[in-house]
């Protein structure tokens, strides 16, 4: 007799990880944009742009789920030539999903070596483009991006200003829902402190909420 499976605890970033376009916080502009891409895709190289810990990476696999895509992801300092022309090569074959898209996405592009940047020009292009592909990179900055390698993306500003008042909401009904007492900590300076980082938010949370 097999002994019973236990499930592991979560953090609070990983249990409240938004799973649709609809449900992040804040985020308004990028939620409508995305929602109607979402509605009707097509291939096409995405660059979300802004601060830490607002939602840029969640998004992207949120929109990948949302059209039912198969991932490819390249993890930050990772999108080197070869994890490119990898990427690249598995997407002529037909996606597992039943979306039938692919979708590469590539963290902190502005840590791109210049030669994977030189390498995805010709991979942006419509005459190299992979069929049926979706590439969507993220970036804090596009200091360290070439001019040729932004005009082929459609950029998405992901700012985190006028978010203050939605992240202390979101964290207010967390508190309640993680058996919180009384009113909590105070929520609305919890989200300036961490610069309305909704992902350094939910830490702070879960150490009020292991200490009662």
């Amino acid at each position: 007799m097999s002994a019973p499976t236990l499930p592991f605890p979560q953090s609070l970033a990983e249990k409240y990880r938004p799973h649709t376009i609809t449900e992040f916080v804040g985020l308004d502009k990028p939620k409508r944009i995305l929602s109607k891409f979402a509605a009707q895709p097509y291939p096409s190289a995405w660059l979300f742009v802004g601060p830490s810990g607002v939602g840029k990476t969640s998004m992207a696999q949120a929109l990948c789920d949302q059209i039912r895509g198969e991932l490819h992801h390249i993890p930050s300092q990772k999108c080197t030539v070869e994890a490119i022309e990898k990427a690249c090569h598995d997407c002529h074959y037909l996606p597992f999903s039943a979306g039938g898209f692919h979708v590469v996405l590539c963290d902190e592009a502005d840590r791109m070596t210049s030669a994977a940047q030189l390498a995805l020009l010709s991979k942006l292009d419509a005459t190299a483009f992979p069929p049926n592909t979706v590439f969507i990179f993220t970036c804090n900055s596009t200091d360290g991006l070439e001019p040729r390698f932004l005009s082929r993306c459609r950029v998405i500003e992901f700012s985190s200003y006028g978010m203050a008042d939605a992240i202390a909401a979101h964290m207010d009904a967390i508190w309640h829902a993680e058996g919180g007492n009384g009113n909590g900590p105070d929520f609305a300076r919890l989200a300036k402190d961490c610069r309305n980082n909704v992902r350094d938010c939910l830490g702070r949370l879960e150490v009020e909420l292991m200490a009662l």
